[in-house]
């Protein structure tokens, strides 16, 4: 493969790799010898442009001789090409798999390296990659070159998330334990130490120390598993070998970043140390390993002090889930108590046994969103689908389409990402009444069921549950109640200070616990004082006696608290209240100083206090970020600052290395050292994060409380102007969350009507996605900023709109009392006759759900009156009787083809009327049997007079139950219920499936068919009426399933 780029002659190809290629040339301009790298991919994804940047961005003012410095960054075609110089070098796997070596080689080798790492962690750069393919030695001067910067950080503490194996940055057979995401561990300089020991590893035997053809196998071989040290293996192989050395790779690779070296100039006086023993006795003494190592970096540790317990019982519940159970555990605790940090602990089995963790988190500001945390975590596990292997892919996407059917829409619409793996989806019917919740539920269970398996349990972890949303808890009932799907962990964090008994977390709980569904509980308490002081002791590299005096004055301050005691300590280190001094090799603590700070033990006001010492535009970027949430992007901020997106991020950047904030992915490297290419900047998905719930609210609370409206009106007018109308259905709980809270500074009428408006919209969103709670919030908002009364003259359409949807959703919460004044009110003002038929139908449920079926009934009679449908008060068997006569005359003008083929209705007064006529049967049945025979004749006599519509055919059936049962005449009975069947099928209705089916086959077909041939269709009713939420029919079908069975 050639190439063609400009200034560069005489190209050689020297390596062609899966991502990249890589030639030899001269450059034109000064005829040097170069080396030039580039993607292989002519058309590369954007993080991969990320990645291979960086490796320019970070080297490009790195001198040091160890580091290959970058000649320039050429752009070549739709990517780039990377310039360095031609030394002469080959990788060091080449070199060594090529040539006789010594162990005084290997040594020397090592010590370069430490050397190189010594550097890297002086300018806080961590490499993440170090491997012998990622080293160039040149053959005669032995001088060694670390390259390949493209995944390394700039930051000095990484956290990374759980990802897919394929998605993880890094080669996995020299990864170290936190760089998998799945050690509960941040990253920094000491990961690229356990890359080190494995590339010296694999060097001294020849192998790597763990070789697993499943990646899922790899990580929790590097996790969980002890390599055999390099001098048994050896030895085992009659190869004579040094302990000493072999112990300096096992340090190396220790699991805990704690238990490695700390310094690589500690590593490095070991090292030189092996090799003046090897060459002046030629051999390697032992010694005491890491005396010269210690650590001049602040780095607090981040294992857990005094959580052991309870981290047991959250290992136990998920080795029962791992057997089949299902389970629920909840971890309360005040803010910052370290809940989160015991939940992820769960990472590790969770990776033997190759299971789904997936996590999301409730946010204080975004209360209305619906299923906002749940979205969250299912975005996250569709995104680990799509990035599996393309066949891999096609069997989850036919199993979850087997799950959902023909209803995949639903679910697409709250989790848009998965529709990228479900391809498109079939519009489906709306729902009224409770059947669309039911829907969504029994899809919702469904679709889990998908991901729970022996094969692959699933862990779900929901975080902040006392700011959860009511249709989120709704869900968690349907998750953990009786038909929750094996090998399911459900886990739960919620501040226990901030619920009360009647707190709607602690409701839902209390019914869970009421269906037989287990919850247990892990209430954690602040540290203790002696924990607190091993927290102290080990961050300092002292004895807990020295550390006392600074544990007490800490622990008076935080009282045990996990956050507020690492930022403490972090804040006294940040003023230089805590220094190293290099000269003895030890930390020290100025503690008269402390005390005569006027230090509060308020976590938010210190955390106020942090913020405020970053430059003023870092400030005013994280005030407005702490509006929008505990998550946010680069474009939504640079929206709401007025600022260009490259500006923000480097204004940004200040906090991300003070580990105020965390960057969500790695695109955020692309602002970092060089100028952005404006082309690219619009396309970029930057996201960052709270480092916690504190310093969101530390930095909303720098905003002044009379300003924080304005605030949040300024944010949603610049959100809804600048965000592009294809893409504000996406956004629109977003802005409109921000526009609702800065509402009352609203005076413009055409404003305000313009943000009901949005209301409107916002509300039939979150009601599609069975979020009434939220939907009616978002009626209620809107009706007020109409101006409620005069609202009905001005703008009717719309007050009607949002006053009808406020009732719905009422009902739909079974919140009737608010229901009937919404009713009440809205019958009060509607002026059209088809306006009260949505309210009636509404009433009409109600009724049905609080079985009271005879005021069903009587409520369907007082709307079907003024729709032209008039029946006796008391009917009787005279009115019975005249009733099928009538029906009777006027179907001897029809053939059965004929009434199939009859036109379609076009009055939607009797459209509404054969509808309602509809919904009341069972109620009818049950409280009014003798007007049953009038319904059903009317309902038949309404297509006859006006056309066919979506009810006919379960008007034809319910005509031939009507004939067969009451009449005897069993033969036209069966050819209407035939006709019912063959109308569904001409003119498929979802909604009314269960009906048709249910209904000939229970009451009409056994009089000519066996019932064994009923079975089948029973079947289907039964899951046709599952998929429309149509529990009612699904029932009833399930019932005569049985009873024909026998």
């Amino acid at each position: 493969m050639m190439l063609n780029l400009t200034g560069y002659r005489e190209t050689e190809l020297l390596y062609d790799g899966p991502r990249t290629l890589v030639y030899r040339a001269i450059r034109q301009s000064d005829e040097q010898a170069v080396i030039l790298k580039v993607l292989r991919n002519p058309h590369p994804s954007f993080n991969a442009l990320v990645q291979f940047r960086n490796q320019y961005v970070i080297t490009r003012n790195l001198k040091q001789p160890h580091v290959v410095h970058p000649l320039a960054l050429e752009r070549y075609g739709n990517s780039y090409a990377l310039v360095m110089p031609d030394k002469g070098a080959i990788s060091l796997d080449t070199y060594w798999q090529n040539s006789e070596h010594n162990l005084g080689e290997l040594l020397k080798i090592a010590i370069q390296l430490a050397g190189a790492l010594h550097t890297l962690a002086q300018q806080q750069i961590i490499h993440k990659d170090i491997k012998p393919a990622n080293i160039l030695i040149h053959p005669k001067t032995k001088h060694v070159q670390l390259i390949d910067f493209s995944i390394a950080s700039l930051l000095p503490r990484e956290q990374h998330q759980r990802v897919n194996p394929k998605g993880l940055e890094g080669t996995l057979a020299y990864i170290s334990p936190e760089q998998t995401g799945r050690m509960n561990r941040g990253i920094d300089y000491r990961s690229d130490f356990y890359a080190l020991g494995v590339t010296l590893y694999e060097l001294l035997v020849g192998i790597v120390p763990f070789t697993k053809a499943d990646p899922l196998d790899l990580i929790h071989a590097h996790i969980a598993q002890t390599p055999i040290p390099p001098d048994e293996l050896l030895n085992a192989q009659g190869k004579c070998h040094p302990r000493t050395l072999s112990g300096i790779i096992m340090k190396l690779m220790a699991k805990n970043a704690e238990d490695r070296y700390q310094s690589a100039l500690g590593l490095k006086h070991d090292l030189e140390r092996c090799l003046r023993s090897l060459e002046a006795s030629g051999i390697i003494t032992k010694f005491e390993l890491g005396q010269q190592d210690v650590c001049d970096r602040f780095l607090i540790p981040e294992k857990l002090y005094g959580r052991e317990a309870e981290v047991q019982t959250l290992l136990n519940a998920f080795e029962r889930v791992a057997q089949g159970q299902s389970e629920m555990l909840l971890v309360a605790g005040f803010s910052g108590i370290g809940k989160t940090a015991v939940v992820n602990e769960v990472h590790k089995p969770i990776v033997r046994q190759k299971g789904y963790f997936i996590k999301g988190k409730f946010d204080q500001f975004n209360r209305n969103i619906p299923f906002s945390a749940l979205v969250q975590a299912f975005r996250e596990l569709m995104g680990q689908l799509l990035s599996e292997a393309d066949e891999t892919l096609t069997t989850w996407k036919a199993q979850i389409l087997a799950a959902v059917g023909e209803n995949g829409q639903v679910l697409v619409e709250v989790i848009p990402e998965l529709g990228q793996v479900i391809g498109q989806q079939p519009a489906v019917r709306a729902l009224s009444g409770t059947a669309a919740q039911n829907r969504f539920n029994l899809l919702f269970e469904k679709f889990i069921g998908v991901f729970t398996s022996s094969e692959h349990p699933l862990v779900i972890f929901l975080d902040d549950l006392q700011w959860a949303d009511s249709a989120s808890l709704g869900l968690l009932k349907v998750l953990m109640g009786e038909g929750k799907a094996p090998y399911l962990l459900l886990l739960g964090a919620y501040r226990d200070n901030e619920v009360f008994p009647a707190h709607p977390l602690m409701l839902t709980l209390g019914e869970l616990e009421q269906q037989v569904t287990t919850i247990a509980t892990i209430t954690l308490e602040p540290l203790a004082s002696e924990q607190v002081n091993q927290l102290v002791a080990e961050t300092l590299s002292c004895s807990a006696a020295i550390a006392q005096p600074l544990t007490e004055l800490i622990y008076q301050k935080t009282k045990g608290n996990p956050f507020f005691t690492r930022q403490f300590l972090k804040g006294l280190y940040d003023d230089q209240f805590i220094t190293y001094n290099a000269a003895v090799g030890y930390w020290s603590c100025d503690l008269s100083q402390v005390k005569d700070q006027a230090l509060t033990d308020d976590v938010v006001v210190f955390m106020t206090q942090r913020l405020q010492k970053l430059s003023p535009e870092t400030q005013t970027i994280l005030k407005r970020a702490a509006c929008i949430g505990n998550q946010f992007d680069l474009n939504t901020i640079a929206i709401i600052c007025e600022l260009a997106a490259d500006q923000v991020a480097a204004t940004l950047w200040d906090a991300l290395k003070e580990g105020i904030i965390l960057p969500q992915n790695e695109a955020y490297k692309f602002f970092q050292g060089m100028q952005s290419e404006q082309e690219l900047v619009g396309s970029i998905t930057v996201g960052y994060r709270f480092l916690h719930d504190r310093i969101q609210q530390a930095a909303y609370r720098l905003i002044p409380e009379q300003q924080k409206q304005i605030a949040h009106l300024k944010i949603g007018q610049l959100l809804l102007s600048n965000t592009p109308p294809e893409q504000q259905e996406a956004a629109l709980f977003n802005i409109v969350g921000q526009l609702n809270l800065g509402a009352e500074l609203i005076e413009s009428l055409m404003e305000r009507e313009h943000l009901a408006q949005l209301n409107w919209q916002a509300a039939q969103k979150a009601q599609l996605a069975t979020a009434y709670n939220a939907a009616f919030a978002y009626c209620l908002q809107g009706y007020q900023l109409l101006g409620s009364e005069a609202a009905w003259q001005r703008n009717y359409p719309l007050t009607l709109n949002l006053a009808t949807a406020a009732t719905e959703n009422a009902y739909l919460q079974s919140d009737f009392d608010v229901m009937d004044d919404w009713l009440d009110m809205t019958l009060e003002h509607a002026v059209d006759l088809l306006d009260k038929v949505k309210l009636y139908e509404i009433k009409i449920l109600s009724y049905m759900s609080k079985n009271q079926p005879l005021k069903s009934v009587q409520a369907a009679l007082e709307i079907l009156s003024p729709l032209g449908v008039e029946f006796p008060e008391n009917p009787g068997p005279d009115d019975i009787e005249t009733a099928f006569h009538q029906t009777a005359e006027k179907f001897q003008k029809y053939t059965f083809d004929k009434l199939l083929n009859l036109p379609q209705a076009t009055d939607q007064s009797k459209i509404s009327a054969l509808r309602i006529l509809a919904l009341v049967v069972p109620p009818t049945t049950i409280a009014v049997p003798a007007l049953l025979p009038l319904n059903i004749t009317q309902q038949v006599q309404l297509c006859l007079a006006y056309g066919n519509s979506d009810f006919s055919a379960f008007s034809y059936g319910n005509y031939g139950f009507l004939i067969s049962g009451v009449l005897g005449d069993v033969v036209q009975g069966y050819k209407f219920g035939q006709l019912s069947l063959q109308y569904q099928q001409k003119y498929p209705n979802p909604i009314i499936k269960a009906k048709v089916l249910m209904t000939f086959h229970t009451f009409v077909s056994f009089w000519h068919e066996h019932f064994r041939k009923s079975l089948t269709p029973l079947k289907t009713a039964y899951h046709a009426g599952l998929d429309v939420g149509d529990l009612e029919f699904a029932c009833y079908a399930a019932i005569t399933y049985c009873v024909n069975s026998l």
